[in-house]
Parts: structure tokens; sequence; C-alpha cells
């Protein structure tokens, strides 16, 4: 009788194995290309960056689910070179007012558990302040960046908002859900597009920006990315908004209406384009980042019951449109995500205008962390 259960559990072992295998495998690409994890994202320097920050965060779901050190080790050593015994964050600077910063914290909340290392807890404190006096909109939204004034952006409210749920729950300070919670119905509501159910990437309260709607301050297209960050924010706060609280099916009744109107817009590859809506325009194309979030989001969003299991198949579409268009398998057995928008934003100098022609145009790359981290993930949440 041992004997057979001793068999068994080798045989639930190598399944667990197996049904990894894409996102143990592209982690390890991941590190094998990045040996340290300050150069994820093709990094050039030691830095406390949304980038590695989210690659790091991918890491740490690997490390869950295999139980294998290395990948919380590669996290940990980043961690604590990038944060001083003081929890001084090295380049931080809180004046900016830049929401970008705080995605990383996610990564400190294991870090801390793992290694009780009392500065990790004096960095994430560090954050939160930041954001307590960070610059909002009349109706209390954060501001992308103090240099983006009146602005909110999707992006910002994957990189602030569960980050501050996550802290609450963790720390015992429950006054900040609300404030979390109305982050999501203020955007939602300036951002939302009735007729095609998407989101503008963008909302300038003092519609002032060339790039704004002067009847609406809505930046002019839906593009893949923006949307993603939207949708992997939504998922992820959950974790942390109780299940009493008023307005939690708000929020997934955001994520219901999303995963609908997304789905319309997925081509037969599976994929997503850079511009979600214009799939036909000249110049348009099938983009990794925005695919591997969705895939991610819809993942998430079935396993957890907040959408239809039979969105499920839209996740697993995804997944062998990634695999059959944007993987690329190397001499050396490491994976490559290819078709990765390196960046895009609105504003600035030179000035990006939210055009069509503006997100196509920007440059694209390999292995860019904005898409290989969810890609990790995804596989991981579909079991891949």
């Amino acid at each position: 009788m041992k004997k057979h259960i001793y068999i068994l559990v080798i045989l639930l072992a190598t399944f667990s194995a197996s049904a990894q295998k894409t996102a143990i495998q592209f982690a390890d690409s991941e590190m094998k290309r990045f040996p340290q994890a300050w150069q994820i994202d093709h990094g050039s320097r030691l830095y406390f960056g949304y980038s590695q920050g989210l690659g790091c965060l991918s890491m740490l779901k690997v490390w869950k689910q295999t139980n294998n050190p290395k990948y919380l080790d590669y996290v940990v050593k980043w961690a604590d070179t990038v944060i001083n015994y003081k929890g001084d964050i090295h380049l931080y600077k809180p004046e900016t007012y830049n929401i970008d910063y705080i995605n990383s914290g996610k990564v400190l909340f294991d870090v801390y558990k793992q290694t009780g290392n009392e500065k990790y807890r004096l960095a994430m404190d560090r954050l939160v302040e930041q954001m307590k006096n960070h610059p909002r909109t009349l109706e209390g939204g954060y501001w992308h960046k103090l240099i983006y004034q009146h602005q909110i952006w999707l992006d910002g409210l994957y990189m602030g908002a569960p980050f501050l749920a996550q802290y609450a729950v963790t720390f015992n300070k429950p006054e900040l859900i609300d404030d979390v919670v109305n982050q999501f119905l203020i955007c939602a509501k300036h951002t939302y597009d009735a007729k095609t159910g998407l989101y503008y990437h963008a909302w300038d309260e003092s519609k002032s920006q060339k790039w704004a709607n002067p009847a609406t301050g809505q930046s002019p297209n839906f593009w893949g990315r923006s949307i993603g960050w939207w949708y992997m924010a939504l998922v992820d706060v959950l974790d942390y908004i109780p299940n009493e609280h008023p307005k939690r099916q708000e929020l997934i009744k955001i994520i219901q209406g999303l995963a609908a109107s997304l789905e319309k817009y997925q081509d037969k590859t599976g994929l997503w384009y850079q511009v979600v809506d214009k799939g036909t325009q000249s110049g348009n194309y099938l983009e990794a980042s925005a695919s591997s979030m969705f895939m991610y989001g819809y993942a998430k969003a079935v396993n957890k019951g907040y959408i239809d299991a039979r969105y499920k198949k839209v996740a697993e579409k995804a997944y062998n449109g990634l695999m059959d268009n944007l993987i690329v398998k190397n001499a050396d057995d490491t994976l490559t995500l290819t078709k990765c928008c390196a960046v895009a934003g609105l504003g600035g100098s030179p000035y990006r205008d939210g055009s069509f022609e503006y997100y196509v145009n920007e440059r694209i790359r390999d292995n860019d962390a904005k898409a290989t981290a969810p890609f990790i993930m995804g596989c991981l949440e579909l079991g891949k």
C-alpha cells in the first residue's frame, strides 16, 4: 500500500511539474538572460523600477508554485541591494509623486515575511507615505505623476492600488480600502466608452492636454497594454478587498463587462492588437504585452469565479496564440517573447499625442518585462 501511495505521489509531482512547464521554462529563460534582477527589462543600472518589480512579482509566483528557492533568492537579492538598512530606496524620489514607483513595493511583502528584515517594512511605509500626500483630482483620483497634472492613466491603477490594498490587509489599515476601491470607480467613470465597452488610456480632468477630448477629457485611443494594466489591477486588487465590502461587487461587474468586451476584439490567432479596436487599420500589429495581460486577466478571473467558466477558452486561445505566433525557442532552450511594445505614454517631450499613428510606431522589442511577466503569471493561472 505504501509503495502505491509513493508511486502516486511521484506521478502527481511529475504531472505538476509538467503542467507548469511553460511558466518555469520562461522564468528560467528570463533568469538566464538577466542573471541579476535589476537587469530585467534590459535594465542598465540598479533601480527600483516598476518593470523590475513586475518581473520579480512573477518570479515570486513561480516560487510559490514550485517551492524552488532560487526564484525567491533572485528577488531577495535585488531587494537587498536596492533598499538600505534604513529602508531608503535607491534612486527613489518621492517628491516626483510618480505612481510607477509604488509597483515594486508589491514584492516586499513576501521578502519581508521571508527575511524578517525590518528595512522592507520601512520601505513599504515610505511608499504609503507618498500616496498619503500624492496629488489628486477633485474627486480624489491619484494623478499619474506630478508632471502629468490632473491626469489619471489606466496604468496607474495597476501600479498603486493593489499595493495599497495589500498593505491595508497586511498591516491592519482598513481605512485604506475605501480609497482604493474609489480609485477604480473614479477611473472607470472617466475612461469607459459605452459604445465599445473598452477603456481609454487616460483622462485629463483639466481637458487642457492636446491629446484630451475637449468635451470629455479622454485620450483618443484604446491602447492594448493600458487596458491590460487595468484588467490585471482589477483581478489583483480583489485579493484584498473584503467579501463584505459594499462596493466589491461593482469591481466584479467591471471585470465582467471588460471580459465580454475584449472577447469581441480577440483576433482569430488568439491575440489582440496594439490599438485594440482597429485591427484592420494599416500599421497595427498583434502585440505581446496586451495579449499576455489579457490572458492573465481572463484566467485569474475564471479561477476566482468573477466571470463565467466559459471564458477560460478565451485565455487558452490567447496562450495558444502567443505560443504559435510570438514565442521563439532558442538554440539554448530558452524562450523569447517577440512583438512587445517597449513603451508608450501621453504628453511629455517629445509630445505623445495618443494618436493611432503614435501607438503603432513606438519601438518594438523582444522580452520586454511588461509582456514576459504577465505571460509567466498567465501560464501559472492556466496551469501551463
